[in-house]
């Protein structure tokens, strides 16, 4: 961004006189002229010199005019702004991805709705490395801690309940899967943020020594408990042609595992029972986690008073010899 300033601009008020010598050098310009006394000047036109005089004074004040203007001496300004991540954070989210997931309590569902809203999460964490872990009866990687928004935000779109990993919520494979992609990170904060809708029921892991393991590594966890209280429209069955039948279902929730285990980590657990606190809730957690960036500004200069200095003496110059040289006259 460029702009136009100037670096002593009380001597902007000495542009008051331009006004007040105009008005003299008018009252004055018959004065300053040499005459002649004739009988008659019927026979006289006006000459071309005595039609350019007036242009002297008016060069004169643009010669005061442009040495007042280079005394606030102009400068033309470049400003530019370069942030750099000073202690970036490393995000691991976990998604449950279960078929309760596929439930229309938020929607269009709750795996829908948590991926649009994470969605918008990764594109304001633009210093962050984050990465995706899924989990249902099993959990894995689904993408490395990664810079690569791009990648992170494919990989969120991608996530679907296929039936490829066994049925179920393995919360503690799902925590601790997400703690060994971070417990070997440099950064300076480690965030994990899980997600589910149901209890723990499967897992070779529990819930507690998934827990153990992230305080001893000094990963935060922020617990989300998806779906509305009461009963929601869930899949309760298969059809012959394998689609889902639904049905109204008890939401249930291990509300106090999730918050023993942010507790533990010194996270905060978080219920969304519909998109607008899941919105709410991720916009939270935004604000908690805020990666420090320390902004440099570069500032260059370019002095503009040279080139109106030159002008003025030359407007300057040229004036004082014509008066001299033609008009017989200094002033």
């Amino acid at each position: 961004m460029t702009d136009l300033k100037f670096q002593n601009p009380e001597f902007l008020w000495l542009l008051v006189l331009i006004p007040v010598m105009a008005y003299f050098f008018y009252n004055t310009s018959n004065k300053r002229k040499s005459f002649m006394k004739f009988s008659s000047i019927t026979d006289f036109k006006p000459s071309l010199k005595s039609k350019l005089h007036p242009f002297l004074d008016i060069m004169r004040l643009l010669s005061i005019f442009f040495i007042i203007l280079s005394i606030a001496r102009p400068q033309e300004v470049s400003n530019s702004i370069r942030s750099k991540s000073s202690s970036g954070i490393d995000i691991v989210i976990a998604v449950d991805i279960s078929s309760s997931m596929l439930a229309r309590d938020l929607k269009p569902n709750r795996l829908d709705a948590l991926k649009n809203v994470a969605s918008e999460f990764v594109k304001g964490r633009l210093n962050d490395r984050i990465g995706i872990v899924i989990y249902a009866g099993e959990s894995y990687t689904k993408t490395p801690v990664t810079s690569d928004e791009k990648l992170i935000l494919s990989s969120l779109q991608d996530i679907v309940f296929d039936g490829v990993i066994q049925d179920g919520t393995a919360i503690g494979m799902g925590l601790a899967t997400s703690v060994n992609r971070l417990k070997d990170s440099k950064a300076k904060s480690k965030v994990i943020i899980l997600f589910t809708d149901g209890v723990n029921n499967t897992g070779v892991i529990d819930p507690e020594t998934a827990s153990d393991l992230a305080l001893n590594y000094g990963i935060k966890t922020y617990t989300i408990g998806l779906g509305t209280n009461g009963n929601a429209l869930a899949p309760v069955a298969l059809n012959r042609d394998g689609s889902f039948r639904f049905g109204m279902t008890k939401v249930e929730i291990d509300e106090e595992l999730l918050r023993g285990i942010a507790e533990k980590t010194g996270g905060l657990y978080f219920r969304a029972t519909d998109n607008k606190s899941l919105e709410s809730i991720y916009k939270e957690i935004d604000k908690l986690e805020k990666t420090e960036i320390e902004e440099i500004r570069y500032s260059e200069k370019d002095e503009k008073y040279r080139f109106l200095v030159i002008l003025a003496l030359s407007l300057f110059t040229i004036e004082y010899l014509t008066r001299k040289l033609i008009y017989k006259s200094a002033f």
